[in-house]
């Protein structure tokens, strides 16, 4: 493990979460309130920065502006970050931000179009829970990845605190890869993620694979992304897996 000296972190979010958050290694969660302990809970430590923007500016200014022939989505999130963008190490400001942009993403609304009857508002509440934690996830310009908590191995994580089967846990990440996102939802997300400074990326190609996905700034080499993933991921998705609790327990 490679961790920086940082303070605890600690966050109180408009919403429970799933008190089985804390089966996972330095993570505390009491109601809304979520304390991380960064030396115990992330593999990778290395950056208490990140890059946001205000989630209700993104929403007021940027939500409802359309792409033109001049303007893709893609330039007017970034045009909204170079203009918005501020670098916090506020964690709690991190993951405040992430739980507005993934509550937003991951809403109710949504269930009727997905193609998919298993999934339910319960699982779109544990995508939230999730994403949100993976928000303090970072990847550097130069393609680094510098923070990498146990929710980047999403199906791992997920299986364990929400005693998830493998076939659940796997649906449930295609659904946060985005694969029930038509091109309207890709949009949607793509403006949403300007709150977090970037555009979320994915390392894998499928779910079993499980490379995980990162909100990365835009111009981040992913070629260093990949084989920097490439190098560390076995190991800590079977740490990950060790603790999931069985039947016998």
């Amino acid at each position: 493990m490679t961790t920086i000296d940082t303070a605890t972190i600690t966050v109180e979010l408009p919403d429970a979460f799933d008190p089985r958050w804390n089966r996972l290694p330095g993570i505390q969660v009491d109601g809304r309130r979520i304390t991380i302990d960064p030396a115990e809970y992330f593999f990778r430590f290395e950056s208490s920065t990140w890059l946001v923007a205000d989630w209700e500016s993104v929403k007021a200014q940027l939500l409802d502006v359309d792409e033109t022939t001049e303007s893709a989505v893609e330039q007017l999130a970034l045009d909204f970050i170079k203009n918005h963008g501020e670098s916090t190490s506020d964690a709690a400001r991190v993951l405040a931000t992430a739980y507005g942009v993934y509550s937003y993403l991951f809403r109710e609304e949504h269930l009727a179009g997905l193609g998919l009857p298993q999934i339910t508002a319960e699982h779109l509440r544990m995508l939230r829970e999730a994403a949100t934690l993976m928000a303090l996830n970072k990847v550097e310009l130069d393609g680094h990845i510098s923070n990498v908590g146990p929710c980047w191995f999403f199906p791992a994580a997920t299986s364990v605190v929400f005693d998830l089967d493998d076939a659940t846990g796997g649906t449930l990440d295609e659904v946060y890869h985005g694969g029930w996102f038509n091109e309207h939802r890709r949009i949607e997300s793509i403006k949403a993620h300007a709150a977090l400074g970037g555009r979320l990326v994915h390392g894998c190609q499928s779910v079993p694979d499980q490379s995980g996905g990162v909100v990365a700034p835009y111009g981040a080499s992913m070629a260093n992304f990949r084989d920097d993933l490439a190098e560390f991921k076995a190991g800590w998705i079977d740490q990950v897996y060790a603790h999931r609790v069985t039947a016998a327990e």
